[in-house]
């Protein structure tokens, strides 16, 4: 059985830890947090902008059945 780390594929241990530490050469070690938290902003912006969707889709659904 392999595990696969969503789109980063057969990827082992090391070759993260070498990717880690090239991202940690390009950015330095102070850009690293800011650059986590935009990323952490943009996800939790997408998850609400899909449950937005959802939540009209549902309200469709429940418009047409009356």
């Amino acid at each position: 059985m392999t595990n696969h780390l969503l789109f980063l594929g057969n990827l082992g241990g090391g070759e993260i830890i070498i990717i880690a530490l090239i991202v940690l050469l390009l950015f330095g070690g102070k850009k690293i947090p800011e650059l986590m938290r935009g990323i952490g902003k943009g996800i939790r912006s997408f998850k609400e902008g899909v449950n937005n969707i959802e939540k009209d889709i549902e309200k469709a659904g429940e418009e047409t059945n009356k």
